[in-house]
């Protein structure tokens, strides 16, 4: 488990680090100069569009580091440590720019930081000492650090005023959760996670919807005013960076709540502007979702993985047929008869996804029939599926971590 913690400094780097900035600015530009563009044509469309292929080989990696070596000032890992970022962002960039979200045109790094590779530093007691340049060293109190060093550190990013030291912690940090993975399913109002140990776990998300209701409503009303008072405009930016804070707060709290029950959480990679329709209300229930910034922050707090939603809800979790025709709350099987929550059959597919797993009839009869039959549902026939699972099951826990808020 990974976990990144940050302290405050007060070193004389400032130098160091827009040096750094220029080199790796500089990086960027270069990989940028080795695009080649080709022509491919969009599929479903009519048109065609060019798309980046640049050189990513140790060849190029090498003459980039002997360039930028000439007339250094600093240790030579520093150039190093330039590289990994640069093709990093240039990574970012591709992967955005082939889902037409960014456009044809060079990134640029603005704020100052550097990446602190291995080589260049060493815990000495409770100091982290860092290497400037060759024999020249600054060193970072960590005796005040509100943490444990009880885990491998990995590479820090230093800024102007902080540093941000992440840390490896062994798996033994886990022993009190759950194991196994759980995966999980957003939706509008609810968070539904699955796995065969803990079962059907659903946390409320209505009141972060709350938040997001009340303050659109009274920031459309002073929106209204702002262009003929000063005053008005001020308020409007602390009703904006309200909202902000206290859906971050939120956010949270249900990451809490989520990583509280496992070590290793499945999220869906949910794309907000493939869901927008020509219908005002649907597009304003989307765009108030913070999808992202949930399994963002659950990440930080355990093991995440990014599943494809590719028919997460739409196939069947017990044989694996394809129902397109999703309507009410319930998922209906026409293959194998199941008839169960939409939500939760979500959840079960993105647990089999995590693992890797095809769908198994007698895997789903052992782990989620068997597990029902148990509160009261009856089986008609030996060879016949529960046909009445879906009224007997409800989530085994039920959280609304944000009613006190």
């Amino acid at each position: 488990m990974l976990r990144t913690y940050s302290l405050k400094h007060n070193l004389n780097v400032k130098a160091l680090l827009y040096a750094y900035l220029t080199v790796l600015n500089a990086i960027i530009h270069d990989i940028w100069n080795s695009v080649e563009w080709k022509e491919w044509q969009i599929s479903s469309k009519k048109q065609k569009r060019l798309f980046p292929k640049y050189r990513k080989d140790n060849t190029f990696k090498r003459e980039l580091r002997d360039k930028y070596l000439k007339d250094w000032d600093y240790a030579a890992h520093w150039v190093d440590s330039a590289l990994k970022p640069a093709f990093s962002i240039m990574d970012s960039w591709k992967k955005n720019y082939d889902k037409g979200k960014r456009k044809r045109k060079c990134p640029i790094v603005k704020r100052p930081f550097v990446r602190v590779k291995q080589t260049l530093m060493k815990i000495e007691g409770e100091q982290l000492r860092i290497t400037i340049k060759p024999r020249e060293f600054v060193y970072i109190d960590l005796s005040k650090r509100y943490f444990k060093l009880n885990g491998k550190i990995g590479e820090p990013i230093l800024t102007i005023d902080k540093i941000h030291i992440p840390i490896h912690h062994p798996e033994e940090a886990n022993k009190n959760k759950i194991e196994g993975n759980i995966g999980w399913d957003f939706n509008l109002k609810s968070i539904d996670g699955f796995s065969p140990e803990t079962g059907w776990i659903r946390i409320d998300t209505k009141p972060l919807q709350t938040i997001h209701i009340s303050s659109f409503e009274r920031r459309r009303r002073l929106q209204k005013k702002a262009s003929k008072s000063r005053k008005v405009k001020e308020i409007l930016n602390k009703t904006r960076h309200r909202e902000m804070n206290r859906a971050k707060n939120g956010a949270h709290l249900i990451a809490n709540a989520l990583t509280s029950f496992g070590k290793r959480n499945g999220f869906e990679n949910l794309e907000k502007e493939g869901m927008f329709r020509k219908y005002r209300i649907w597009n304003r229930k989307i765009a108030r979702t913070d999808w992202r910034k949930i399994s963002s922050i659950a990440s930080y707090k355990s093991e995440s993985v990014i599943i494809n939603p590719y028919h997460t809800s739409k196939d069947c979790s017990r044989c694996g047929c394809t129902n397109k025709d999703l309507k009410g709350e319930k998922f209906e099987c026409k293959n194998c008869g199941l008839i169960i929550d939409r939500q939760m059959n979500a959840g079960i597919n993105i647990y089999l996804k995590m693992g890797g797993f095809l769908h198994d009839i007698r895997w789903f009869d052992e782990n989620i029939v068997g597990g029902f039959i148990s509160t009261g549902a009856k089986q008609k026939d030996s060879d016949e599926l529960v046909r009445n699972l879906y009224d007997v099951m409800k989530p085994k826990f039920y959280l609304s971590p944000l009613k006190a808020t």
